[in-house]
């Protein structure tokens, strides 16, 4: 995580100073930074450019790969959580699996949307293969999309749940987030959910078999809303 704040700084250059620091469970962000949006760094022209939605749509098509940034990789990460509990960063866009020897897994991750966003700390409260989609009755009153599944979609590689999903309690009650898969793999790195937390198929994965019930899951964002209950 040390090693993480050093480019952070000059990756948020441009971005407005929040003078704050964000603990949680000994996790230490530091002064963290506002942007506006998701930037990556370009390799040919050595700097740092915009990442939205029409560029990420680009880029996927280019490579069949999110950038590097968000490919899953194994990083230095100072914590104070035991091993296999989840951190996320939202405005990173990073989801970090906290490793033995001071590491963590890292996986590209997309979060909510403008509004949408949340912070808080929850536990895993079951999981589930290719899992059925049923959204929550205030997304099937605003979107008709979402108004034909109203009883349920089942799972497979059109659900948007994608191939796997770990369903997030507070206590024994479900907040309705989820961590799961996407089959939209282009917008890993972006703000684009109504809360849940998209990871592409092959991580989320990776993640539901390393994961036990019960994991704690610590959620962090800027700007968010503090989950109820927590």
């Amino acid at each position: 995580m040390t090693a993480n704040l050093n480019r952070r700084k000059t990756f948020f250059a441009k971005g407005r100073k929040i003078g704050t620091f964000l603990l949680a469970a000994g996790i230490c962000l530091g002064p963290l930074v506002a942007l506006a949006q998701t930037q990556i760094y370009d390799s040919k022209t050595r700097k740092w450019v915009d990442f939205d939605k029409k560029s990420a749509r680009k880029y996927y098509a280019r490579n069949k790969l999110p950038p590097e940034a968000f490919r899953r990789q194994v990083v230095p990460f100072r914590t104070a959580e035991p091993p296999g509990t989840i951190v996320i960063d939202g405005n990173q866009h990073f989801l970090y699996l906290t490793q033995p020897g001071g590491q963590a897994i890292r996986y590209g991750i997309g979060v909510g949307r403008e509004g949408f966003g949340w912070a808080g700390i929850v536990r895993i409260g079951r999981t589930a293969e290719w899992p059925t989609w049923t959204p929550p009755a205030e997304m099937v009153a605003r979107d008709p999309n979402a108004a034909k599944w109203a009883a349920g979609m089942p799972g497979g590689p059109d659900n948007p749940l994608g191939a796997r999903a770990l369903y997030l309690y507070e206590g024994d009650n479900d907040t309705i987030y989820r961590i799961h898969g996407t089959v939209e793999p282009w917008t890993i790195g972006l703000d684009v959910s109504s809360g849940c937390i998209r990871m592409n198929n092959d991580d989320i994965v990776d993640l539901h078999s390393r994961v036990a019930i019960g994991a704690k899951v610590i959620v962090l964002m800027q700007g968010a809303a503090l989950y109820k209950g927590v």
